[in-house]
C-alpha cells in the first residue's frame, strides 16, 4: 500500500496506524455488515410436492405451516400427483400401504397391548385383498382422529392463513385434463417448472417431497 493511500485511510478511520490495522478494520467492518444483513434477512423455504396420498399429504403442509409460523417465506410447488392436494375436496385421500411396505399397521381400537402391536402385513396380502387400501385408510384416519392430529384440509387452511404461496404446475393440469375450476381459488400461480426454479434457487431451504 502506498503512503498516500495509508494517509487517506488514517484520515478517514481514526486509530489506524499501519497497513495491518487498516486491513483488520475493514475485515471487522465487513463481518459486522454481513452478520447484520443475515440477521435482517427473512428465511425462505421452497417445497416441491409430488405425492397425493393421505400419508404423503402431511409432510409438506406440516413443514410449510411450521416455517410460516416462524416468520419464514414459504412456497409450495404442486406437480404430478401432488397437485391433487390443491383440489377443493381432499376428504377422499387414501393411503397406499403397498407403496410403503415398511409402514407398520397399528389398530386404533382394543386394549393398549393390542394397539401397540406393529402389524407387518405382507405385500401379497396388501396387493391382493380387495378393499385393503380403504381399510388401511379408515384405520389411519381413526388413529389420527384419536390422537388429535389435524386433518389435511385444516393444515392446508392454516398454511393459507399464514400466507404460504400455493403454486400449481400448469403442465400437470394439462397432462391430466383437469380444469382450474377443480382447484381452490387460493392457488397463487399456474406456472411450469422453469418459472419455479428461480424461487427454489433463492430459497434458504429447498425440499422435494
Amino acid at each position: 500500500m502506498g503512503k498516500t493511500n495509508l494517509a487517506e485511510r488514517q484520515q478517514a478511520i481514526p486509530g489506524i496506524a499501519s497497513e495491518s490495522d487498516a486491513d483488520a478494520w475493514f475485515e471487522r467492518r465487513f463481518n459486522e455488515c454481513f452478520e447484520a444483513r443475515e440477521a435482517a434477512k427473512t428465511p425462505s423455504m421452497s417445497i416441491v410436492v409430488t405425492k397425493g396420498t393421505l400419508d404423503w399429504a402431511y409432510p409438506p403442509f406440516i413443514l410449510a405451516s411450521s416455517a410460516a409460523a416462524l416468520g419464514w417465506e414459504v412456497s409450495l410447488f404442486f406437480t404430478f400427483y401432488g397437485l391433487g392436494l390443491l383440489k377443493k375436496d381432499v376428504d377422499d385421500l387414501e393411503i397406499s400401504p403397498l407403496g410403503n411396505p415398511a409402514m407398520p399397521m397399528k389398530m386404533p381400537f382394543g386394549p393398549g397391548w393390542f394397539r401397540a402391536i406393529d402389524w407387518k402385513i405382507p405385500n401379497a396380502v396388501m396387493g391382493n385383498v380387495p378393499g385393503f387400501e380403504k381399510l388401511a385408510t379408515s384405520l389411519m384416519k381413526k388413529t389420527m382422529h384419536d390422537k388429535g392430529v389435524a386433518s389435511v384440509e385444516e393444515l392446508r387452511t392454516a398454511c393459507l392463513e399464514a400466507d404460504v404461496k400455493m403454486i400449481a404446475c400448469q403442465m400437470t393440469v394439462d397432462l391430466f385434463g383437469w380444469s382450474m375450476d377443480d382447484f381452490i381459488p387460493e392457488v397463487r400461480d399456474w406456472v411450469g417448472a422453469a418459472s419455479f426454479l428461480p424461487t427454489a434457487q433463492r430459497s434458504d431451504v429447498s425440499l422435494f417431497i
